[in-house]
């Protein structure tokens, strides 16, 4: 296997320092102050430090500061309705204060945006994607939010959109919960884009999508709950590459797709190791996939651990 350029993580601000008085609870690694994974590559994710702290307790302000141009701590306080998806400029952070920042109606656009965090939301209702990662956006952190009734889906990664961390959120009985590129038709602006972490996630009675992916590699699901997922875990489809590893599958009749594709699309694959199953059937692989390692150093939790860990830590209430 033909092994890829190393990226060098650089030192991202701890947000908690741009936030006096916001404590990190929990178990030590279920709030990091940084991404770990691919949005931590490179020049890293460190969103809106420096920049100006400001509160939006109501909904023309919030759509105001993720409009504004450069570097901004937006911390929400309240109820926020808004409408369709609307667009974040580059260099935000948006995170909510304990378990008042909800988001209802509406949601994210990220549209050739980098280095943007969403944290610690409620995430409800939205009329399409809660949050959309897109056109080329680059270095995002999507972490400790939890997501409900959202018409289309939660997270959408599409477009060429790279370095993308996505940790610590409660996906509460979604249907399609996380699309890794958008059409069978997407290989010329998604090939050698669309690398996602996707770890300590709580994929709890959602349906489908824990990701769907088509294009991306390597797309690295790790110590994540899957619980109770109806239709199927992961699917990786159209020559994806997925590693899958020391995840926790209860009562999913379906963990994995890859060699038999998924719906319209066709194969992927998928290298799965050291995950837990019960009551769940077998994971499909096929093939080899370039391993995350090449890209960032990681250590896994005992995936015998993770329903305890993803419970206690995964959410918004929870930063």
């Amino acid at each position: 296997m033909r092994r890829r350029t190393l990226l060098t993580a650089a030192a991202a601000t701890p947000i908690a320092a741009a936030l006096p008085g916001l404590a990190l609870p929990g178990a030590a690694h279920a709030a990091e102050s940084a991404p770990t994974g691919f949005a931590s590559l490179g020049t890293g994710t460190t969103g809106g430090a420096g920049g100006t702290v400001v509160t939006a307790t109501h909904a023309d302000q919030f759509l105001e500061y993720i409009d504004t141009v450069g570097p901004l701590v937006i911390q929400v306080n309240g109820l926020i309705e808004i409408s369709s998806k609307q667009g974040v400029r580059p260099n935000k952070t948006i995170i909510g204060i304990g378990t008042n920042g909800r988001i209802n109606g509406g949601g994210l656009d990220l549209y050739r945006s980098y280095n943007v965090i969403v944290r610690n939301l409620l995430f409800t209702n939205a009329e399409d994607d809660a949050i959309n990662v897109g056109q080329e956006s680059h270095h995002v952190w999507i972490d400790h939010n939890t997501f409900r009734d959202a018409v289309d889906g939660s997270i959408d990664v599409v477009r060429g959109a790279d370095f993308v961390t996505v940790s610590w959120n409660h996906f509460d009985h979604s249907d399609k919960s996380m699309l890794i590129s958008h059409s069978d038709g997407a290989a010329g602006t998604d090939v050698g884009h669309l690398r996602v972490s996707i770890h300590h996630n709580w994929f709890d009675n959602s349906r489908q999508r824990h990701p769907r992916v088509r294009f991306g590699e390597p797309v690295h699901v790790y110590n994540n709950y899957f619980l109770n997922n109806e239709l199927y875990g992961a699917a990786s489809t159209e020559n994806a590459g997925l590693v899958v590893e020391g995840n926790y599958f209860e009562n999913v009749p379906y963990p994995l797709f890859s060699a038999s594709g998924y719906a319209d699309s066709g194969p992927g694959r998928a290298v799965a190791r050291n995950n837990t199953l019960v009551n769940s059937g077998p994971l499909e692989t096929s093939g080899s996939v370039v391993e995350p390692s090449t890209y960032y150093a990681y250590t896994l939790d005992a995936p015998s651990s993770v329903p305890a860990l993803v419970r206690a830590g995964a959410g918004y209430g929870r930063v």
